[in-house]
């Protein structure tokens, strides 16, 4: 990988102008369907799964906007 890269990767990306918008507007779309989730599934370890996953979702859209947008 290069150096670049890995700077990229672990270095700390301020936010630029519009991103934080970007960023609300994931979460609060990620909310709606975490809320639709933990209303209509019992509670289990794929209902936990889910909301994990949704939370590595918006992780990692977030991430893309950081590092790239």
């Amino acid at each position: 990988m290069e150096h670049r890269e890995l700077m990229n990767r672990f270095t700390y990306h301020a936010p630029k102008e519009g991103q934080p918008e970007k960023y609300e507007a994931m979460r609060a779309e990620a909310l709606k369907l975490a809320e639709l989730v933990n209303d209509s599934c019992p509670e289990s370890r794929e209902k936990s799964l889910a909301l994990t996953k949704l939370d590595e979702v918006v992780f990692w859209a977030n991430a893309a906007i950081a590092r790239r947008g």
